[in-house]
């Protein structure tokens, strides 16, 4: 009797670490699949680019020119909508033309507002600026992003470079996938702001301070709304 109990215990030691086994070999297994998809999907998301860094940067510059002087914000923005739309057929890519939708949008220590042009999973377009001023962190995106003065002047710095980086209108500030900078806005500073790469990546970084800091629920509510709103548009026509 006694011995049978040893063996029954035994055995339950061997079936509970044989369990135990099984359970950890099943997520190292879920956990490579994952990464080889993730791999996989980041390999080919170019094919659902619709833009071209050097094509709106060159819009940019354009819209830069037209303009009746140099800080008529608004006849930029109206030059940049009109083009996008005459140039990218709806069945290709959702943009939104309402540029009365701005929103504040506080991250990495920065304010200021945006108005979201595009938004899908690999690609955005946005607004952003204040006539204020402001400065603070870029954060560090899976994303590549150019960031296309419109009025007014971004400094930029990283150390251990101590000299700053200098954008005026016209230029563009091309800030790699993985860095970080230091930047400043200076009053009365636009830019055309586009990225391209995993784009819900970027969420958590523009949501941060508004949950944890400014607790403005009431833009945090509307930047989801219309993000989402614009990113579901897309993929309704198999723009990802």
């Amino acid at each position: 009797m006694a011995g049978s109990k040893v063996k029954t215990s035994a055995e339950a030691t061997q079936t509970g670490t044989g369990h135990g086994l099984k359970k950890w070999l099943t997520l190292g297994v879920a956990l490579l699949l994952l990464r080889i998809t993730c791999s996989w999907l980041d390999a080919i998301k170019h094919r659902w680019y619709v833009f071209e860094p050097a094509t709106l940067h060159k819009l940019a510059q354009e819209a830069v020119a037209s303009a009746p002087h140099p800080e008529d914000i608004n006849h930029m923005i109206q030059h940049i909508v009109s083009n996008l739309t005459e140039n990218y057929p709806k069945s290709q890519i959702r943009l939104n033309t309402n540029s009365s939708e701005w929103m504040f949008n506080n991250a990495g220590g920065a304010m200021g507002a945006m108005y979201i042009i595009h938004a899908s999973i690999t690609e955005y377009l946005i607004i952003f600026g204040t006539p204020l001023g402001t400065e603070g962190h870029t954060g560090i995106h899976p994303v590549d992003n150019y960031f296309n003065i419109l009025v007014g002047e971004e400094w930029a710095f990283h150390p251990p470079k101590l000299e700053k980086e200098v954008y005026p209108p016209g230029s563009v500030h091309h800030l790699p996938r993985g860095h970080f900078k230091q930047y400043k806005m200076h009053e009365g500073c636009f830019a055309l702001e586009y990225s391209r790469g995993w784009i819900p990546l970027m969420l958590p970084f523009g949501f941060a301070d508004m949950f944890l800091s400014t607790l403005d629920y009431i833009t945090v509510i509307r930047t989801a709304r219309i993000t989402a709103r614009e990113m579901l548009g897309n993929l309704l026509i198999g723009k990802i």
